[in-house]
């Protein structure tokens, strides 16, 4: 996050140039020149010529000092560092700025502004010192948004005046940095899944408990390779060692579905139903990350994040992390749909097991609540958090509306299904889809159920 750069100059000379610098004359600057203008046409008038002198001083005072200063050359390096760069909303970063004096010769009075949105707070002003020839000034300020999104910080302005405060100069650096605000984050408790992360849990018990002796696929002996996976039938098959491969750790899938539609939400600010369901998105990927699962971001677009690469999901650890860092960023800036419905997601999810599936949804019509009951077909197991966009406009307390109409659909296609009252904690309705789905008994089988919710 560190972006050197230098004052762009002004052009030398000319009218532009002359405009530039009067252009820069302080209210004090100004009034010194009016007094002297006005000292010398009165002297000249009543012919003192000691009153033309003192005219002519007041005068020429300010203009030097614009001139001298619009020469001035300062060879100043400027760098930012943010920390950190991607901040939860509501949450403060702090951003260091260094300013460094390059040139032999020694810096006056500078006025350092840098540019920021105005969600950020005000813009930060500090006051520099000389600073000697090779010397430098650090300074910092916070900064802290309750709105998610990518916020440019910069460029950063200098302010140059000449010791008698005569005239002011603004010089500004070209690079700039962007500051992330990603959805609140929510720590979830653990609840028991099947299929866990790296083949721990029950789902790889059983999946070890019906591998037989002739699903091993052996391999060459190597230096070093521990001789109990010495598999005997194949090494008298083909004349050589050979050895059992390692086992490869089975890795849950989870898919976390989030629902953009514009129709689907009413309301805007960090307390809207569409804001819930970004956060409680965000809570849900870093969990399943967390747990080891391999997770991705699917929207009502079908498009989904990582990607469209091997299988679509985020794999290997350090994989994850970059997955993690790219979904987030994604729902820093996501914003609503044009679409109206939701089968262009199940188009993505039909195409095999998807193991987990968490979905954030708005109002459902009743053809798009027949939509998402297909989609659990496509599941080892199926969580719904439905968020009813009447029952927040009227608040806490409101009147029951149709999401628990369409919550009752999902259930009896086999979802785990949770109505979203305004202000709750994605945490209590966690624990309650964990304690509905124990109190409802194992699921139906209406697909695979490697990485669903036990």
């Amino acid at each position: 996050m560190t972006a050197p750069g230098r004052p762009a100059a002004p052009a030398e000379g000319g009218k532009g140039g002359l405009r530039t610098a009067l252009a820069g004359l302080t209210t004090r600057g100004r009034s010194f020149l009016a007094a002297g203008i006005a000292a010398a046409i009165c002297a000249y008038v009543l012919g003192q010529s000691d009153l033309l002198r003192v005219g002519l001083l007041l005068a020429v005072l300010p203009l030097v000092c614009a001139v001298v200063l619009f020469r001035t050359r300062y060879r100043v390096a400027g760098s930012r560092r943010l920390s950190p760069a991607r901040v939860p909303a509501g949450s403060e970063a702090r951003v260091h700025l260094r300013m460094d004096n390059v040139s032999r010769l020694p810096t006056g009075l500078l006025m350092l502004q840098d540019r920021v949105p105005y969600v950020l707070g005000p813009r930060p002003r500090f006051v520099l010192d000389r600073v000697e020839a090779g010397g430098r000034r650090e300074v910092s300020y916070r900064v802290r948004s309750d709105l998610r999104g990518r916020y440019p910080l910069g460029p950063l302005q200098l302010r140059l005046t000449d010791p008698f405060g005569m005239c002011e100069l603004t010089r500004s650096f070209s690079t700039y940095d962007t500051l992330t605000v990603i959805p609140r984050v929510e720590a979830l408790p653990p609840v028991r899944l099947t299929g866990e992360a790296k083949g721990y849990g029950d789902g790889r018990n059983r999946s070890l408990a019906l591998a037989g002796e002739d699903d091993v696929i052996p391999r060459g002996y190597r230096h070093g390779d521990d001789l109990r996976r010495v598999h005997w039938r194949s090494t008298a098959r083909y004349g050589e060692l050979m050895v059992r491969r390692e086992e490869q750790p089975q890795r849950a899938r989870c898919t976390v579905l989030l629902d953009t539609r514009g129709v689907g939400f009413r309301g805007a600010g960090p307390d809207s139903a569409f804001e819930w369901a970004v956060s409680g998105s965000a809570s849900a990927l870093v969990h399943m990350l967390e747990r080891g699962f391999s997770v991705r971001l699917l929207t009502d677009t079908g498009t989904s994040v990582p990607g469209e690469g091997s299988d679509g999901f985020a794999g290997a650890s350090q994989e994850s992390a970059d997955a993690a860092g790219l979904m987030m960023d994604t729902l820093a800036v996501i914003d609503h749909s044009d679409g109206a419905g939701l089968s262009r997601a199940y188009d993505v999810l039909r195409g095999g097991n998807e193991g987990l599936l968490v979905a954030f949804l708005g109002d459902l019509d009743e053809e798009q609540a027949a939509v998402v009951a297909k989609m659990r077909r496509r599941s080892g197991a199926a969580v719904a958090f439905v968020l009813d966009s009447t029952v927040w406009a009227q608040g806490p307390g409101g009147a029951p509306g149709a999401g628990d109409v369409r919550a009752q659909m999902l259930r009896e296609a086999g979802w785990t299904a949770l109505t979203v009252p305004p202000g709750t904690s994605l945490t209590d309705l966690w624990r309650q889809a964990d304690h509905a789905r124990t109190s409802a008994g194992p699921a139906p089988a209406t697909g695979a159920t490697t990485g669903g919710w036990a």
